[in-house]
């Protein structure tokens, strides 16, 4: 199977290091899976910004959404998970920045789809996402 397809969702505004960090670890050899990075690299005006990632989210295996503390104030979080459900890509999220399982969740994640940024639990999540949604076998 080829590497599955990620699209990362994160608050742009707030943790952006993270993002760069998860993306690039997935890039190890240690590492049971690797991942390409959909996101966009740069803020767009918001008509484009939509048009565009919704358009690459449709192509994704999965959204991954990295959950900070501020992910309250992240509404593009918010509409890249509601992008996906509209095309059937499966969602999870993973804590970073020192979120738990107390912080707040964008909208639409589910918090038993949550995980700490464990590899083996990433990696397992992502196994997992490549068995539902649009990437069911039929």
């Amino acid at each position: 199977m080829a590497d599955p397809r990620a699209f990362i969702s994160f608050d742009f505004d707030h943790n952006n290091d993270q993002k760069i960090l998860f993306a690039g670890q997935t890039k190890l050899s240690k590492t049971p899976f690797n991942i390409e990075d959909w996101s966009s690299k740069t803020r767009l005006p918001q008509s484009e910004w939509e048009k565009l990632i919704e358009e690459k989210i449709n192509k994704c295996n999965m959204l991954i959404v990295l959950v900070g503390k501020n992910m309250a104030t992240a509404t593009g979080a918010v509409k890249e998970i509601a992008f996906a459900r509209k095309h059937n890509v499966p969602v999870f999220g993973v804590y970073v920045d020192g979120a738990n399982s107390t912080s707040n969740l964008p909208d639409g994640l589910q918090r038993n789809r949550t995980i700490n940024w464990e590899w083996n639990a990433i990696a397992s999540a992502i196994d997992q996402m490549m068995t539902e949604g649009k990437n069911k076998s039929k």
